[in-house]
C-alpha cells in the first residue's frame, strides 16, 4: 500500500459496522478534546479505536539483551527492562497489520516493532513473563518503531500516544504459503522484509496487554486487545541455540537508516515464533490516566 499523505476533513461514519461481540465489551467515548491534524482540520474520534477484518502476521525473534536494554533505557530509563531470555538474549516482535476496517478512519497498513518489557520489576525472571503474561501486571511491549501508510494515523500516533510512527509505503501480500511484508524508506528503497508462514497449528488468542511509549517527559501505558484464531509456528529449540541458520531468509534488513536501528539489536536469523491470522478483531485505547511514570525519564535532545 502506497503512503497516503492526504488528510480528509471528514470523519468516517462507520460505527454501525463494528457489531461483533468482541466490540460490545468496550465503552466508546471521545477524547477530552478533538485532535488537531492540520491548521484547518480537527477530528473528534471515538475511543478505543476499533479494528475489524484485520490480516495480522507476527514474527518474533531473539535479539541481544544488552542492545534491547540500551534501546529501552535511552527512552524510558533504567527501570524498564526487556524480558530476559536464554543466552543473554531478549525478544523483538514485528506485528504487521492490514487494517481493512477502522473506526472513523480509512484503511491502512502498519508494522508495530516492539520489545517485551517489565516496568520497574522487583524481579525479572527469564522467559516466564512471556508464557504467563496474565500473572505479570508490569509486563507489556515497548514500541520503538511503527511505520504506517497513513499520514493521518502518523499524526494520531505521534500526538496522542507518543508512538514513533512514520509514514512509509508498506506492502502486505501472500505468496508461496507466506504472508510477506515489505516496508520502504521515503526514497522507495526497501529496508524491511518479513516472511510469515500462513499455515501452522491453530491457536485461539483473546489477549489484553499494554503498550508503552513516551510523550514528552511522560511514559504512557495504553491498553490493547485482540482476538483471533492464529496459525502458529513455534521453534522452542532456539532457547538452547544461538546463531542458527534457518531454512530460508525470513527477515531481511537493508542498508538504510531505518534498517540500521534494527541491525543494532543483533537479531538472530532463525525465528522463535510466527503467528498469522486472516480475520482478527482488535482495539487500542487512549493512554491510562492513572499510570505513573516510574521515575524521571532520560533527557532527549
Amino acid at each position: 500500500m502506497k503512503a497516503n499523505y492526504e488528510i480528509d476533513d471528514s470523519l468516517l461514519d462507520n460505527q454501525s459496522t463494528f457489531n461483533d461481540s468482541f466490540f460490545n465489551r468496550f465503552h466508546l467515548r471521545h477524547a477530552p478534546v478533538p485532535l488537531t491534524l492540520t491548521p484547518d482540520i480537527s477530528k473528534n474520534y471515538l475511543f478505543p479505536t476499533f479494528y475489524n477484518q484485520v490480516t495480522c502476521a507476527i514474527g518474533i525473534f531473539m535479539c541481544s539483551y544488552d542492545s534491547a536494554y540500551a534501546m529501552v533505557s535511552q527512552s524510558l530509563g533504567p527501570k524498564v527492562k526487556p524480558v530476559k531470555m536464554t543466552k543473554q538474549r531478549s525478544l523483538v516482535a514485528f506485528s504487521c497489520y492490514e487494517y481493512k476496517s477502522v473506526m472513523n478512519v480509512a484503511p491502512y497498513n502498519e508494522i508495530a516493532m516492539t520489545l517485551p518489557v517489565m516496568v520497574d520489576p522487583g524481579v525479572n525472571p527469564p522467559l516466564l513473563p512471556m508464557v504467563m503474561d496474565k500473572h505479570f501486571k508490569k509486563f507489556g511491549y515497548y514500541v520503538f518503531g511503527m511505520p504506517v501508510t497513513s499520514k493521518e494515523n502518523q499524526i494520531r500516533g505521534n500526538t496522542i500516544w507518543g508512538l514513533p510512527k512514520v509514514t512509509q509505503d508498506i506492502d502486505i501480500t501472500q505468496e508461496d504459503g507466506d504472508c510477506v511484508t515489505i516496508a520502504r524508506e521515503e526514497t522507495g528503497e526497501p529496508y524491511f522484509k518479513l516472511r510469515v508462514p500462513t499455515k501452522g497449528k491453530p491457536v485461539d488468542f483473546d489477549v489484553t496487554s499494554n503498550l508503552y511509549s513516551r510523550l514528552g517527559n511522560e511514559m504512557l501505558q495504553s491498553e490493547t486487545n485482540f482476538k483471533a484464531s492464529f496459525q502458529v509456528n513455534k521453534y522452542m529449540g532456539q532457547l538452547f541455540k544461538k546463531n542458527t541458520t534457518p531454512d530460508r531468509n525470513y527477515l531481511v534488513l537493508g542498508d538504510t537508516p531505518s534498517a540500521r536501528i534494527l541491525k543494532d539489536l543483533d537479531i538472530d536469523a532463525h525465528p522463535f515464533q510466527f503467528r498469522f491470522a486472516k480475520q482478527m478483531t482488535s482495539c487500542f485505547d487512549l493512554p491510562n490516566p492513572d499510570f505513573k511514570t516510574p521515575g524521571p525519564l532520560p533527557r532527549t535532545y
